[in-house]
């Protein structure tokens, strides 16, 4: 018993001496260290990978590589004018960089503690928020003009079918796209625009009529194409109406007509909105 007694002692002498160095809290500190910078650098490379300052990241790279070179080769006069530019390098990094470094300082202030290590939360509400902007902004413009257009908000249920009758496009959303594809008498405006997570993906793609009997008779084609394809999956659709110009929204069946800019941005961005909140586990996103 002495024996082992006395091996425990040495054992917590030994534990002792070992926290007394702060051997352990220097590693802690340097693992902590490493981590943070490593974050940084990986959160600053994603903001700016879509960027123009990606483009010239690499350029600053390639003349460190030739100031190493010019060292390591003697060129007096070629080593002397790289230092004198680097010297001043991190001036002129903030100056270029200056639009992408206040983006990612905004962003992080908006974010909640959470979303800036997920990447989530308030970034899908800014991606639903824009979308929605950009289709709204193209629905009143057409309402106005009254050219007719029917566009699908594909969520749980895959539209691969309808998708296949059309034309893959695979682009941003913006408002000027929609109406391009909308205009009377082009390739793509017969049928629906399918957009599927922040793209539109597809164009020019039929939908299946509504079998309700109980519609109203005034409604068209593109009204009952629209209800169609809310009953068949949970998609949701917006319509703009060529006699009329006004704008209706389809869900589950149901259509609400001659409904406000205003109220169709509502509307979607519930739709999308619960969607997101699917998708990424019931994560609470705003209303």
């Amino acid at each position: 018993m002495l024996a082992a007694g006395d091996r425990f002692s040495k054992i917590m002498i030994y534990i002792k001496e070992f926290l007394s160095f702060n051997s352990f809290w220097d590693v802690l500190r340097a693992v902590i260290d490493v981590a943070i910078i490593s974050f940084l650098f990986y959160k600053i490379i994603v903001a700016i990978r879509d960027s123009r300052a990606f483009q010239l990241i690499r350029g600053i790279l390639l003349l460190l590589v030739a100031s190493l070179l010019a060292i390591l080769l003697r060129l007096n006069t070629l080593s002397y004018v790289i230092k004198a530019f680097v010297s001043v390098l991190p001036v002129l990094i903030v100056i270029m960089f200056q639009p992408e470094l206040r983006r990612w300082l905004e962003n992080m202030g908006k974010s909640n503690f959470k979303s800036i290590f997920t990447g989530q939360g308030n970034s899908d509400n800014e991606k639903i928020d824009a979308l929605v902007n950009e289709v709204a902004n193209a629905v009143s413009a057409m309402s106005r003009e009254r050219v007719g257009a029917l566009i699908v908000f594909e969520r749980s249920t895959n539209l691969g079918e309808i998708i296949r009758t059309g034309t893959v496009v695979d682009a941003n959303v913006s408002a000027q796209l929609l109406r391009l594809i909308f205009v009377p008498n082009t390739p793509l405006h017969d049928g629906a625009v399918i957009i599927r997570d922040d793209k539109i993906h597809a164009a020019a793609c039929y939908l299946p009529l509504s079998a309700n009997n109980t519609l109203d008779k005034d409604l068209g084609t593109r009204h009952r194409a629209g209800i169609g394809a809310t009953e068949s999956s949970d998609c949701v659709v917006a319509i703009v109406s060529e006699e009329t110009g006004f704008i209706s929204f389809a869900e589950g069946g149901v259509l609400q007509r001659n409904i406000t800019r205003e109220k169709l941005v509502q509307l979607l961005k519930e739709a999308l909105y619960r969607k997101a909140a699917r998708s990424s586990g019931g994560k609470n996103l705003k209303r």
